[in-house]
């Protein structure tokens, strides 16, 4: 979405398709990093584990990491898998936003209870509920707000 290519990334509706991290250099200035998911994947455990494994020694040794995109389903509720990623990336002090996908499956105002009680949930975690940005592929709802707060980060590093 954020690049206008639709097939720069791998897709599936199979979840655990992205096996590898890709980088993608953008306008000769940065780097897009698409990493796999840390959560459910219909592969086998040890392969997931792995993935979890792949993610964490990547951050931990990125200096150069201006922020993470933590990818939330917006037709889910707060994940305990989730909830652990971020706790773990809060505690080792990684700059990170949620970007809550798929909103176009929901109805606004079904959205925004989706956001409250989630809003809810982090707050009993959280004392400061990280930033969030609403997005669809299929859309192009949030583009633009990701395009210019990457554009901030990149003027601001």
């Amino acid at each position: 979405m954020l690049c206008n290519r639709k097939s720069l990334a791998k897709t599936s509706s199979t979840p655990g398709k992205t096996q590898l991290i890709n980088h993608f250099l953008i306008n000769n200035e940065w780097f897009l990093v698409d990493l796999p998911g840390y959560g459910y994947a219909k592969v086998s455990k040890k392969l997931r584990s792995g993935f979890s494994k792949i993610i964490t020694d990547y951050l931990a040794n990125r200096p150069n990491l201006i922020c993470l995109f933590i990818l939330i389903d917006s037709r889910l509720p707060l994940q305990a898998i989730d909830l652990e990623f971020m706790n773990k990336m809060g505690e080792d002090g990684i700059p990170f936003v949620l970007v809550f996908t798929k909103t176009d499956k929901l109805s606004k105002t079904k959205y925004e209870e989706y956001l409250e009680t989630y809003h809810a949930e982090l707050s009993t975690h959280w004392d400061e509920v990280p930033a969030f940005y609403h997005t669809s592929s299929t859309k192009k709802t949030g583009k633009e707000e990701l395009l210019t707060f990457i554009e901030t980060l990149i003027v601001n590093k």
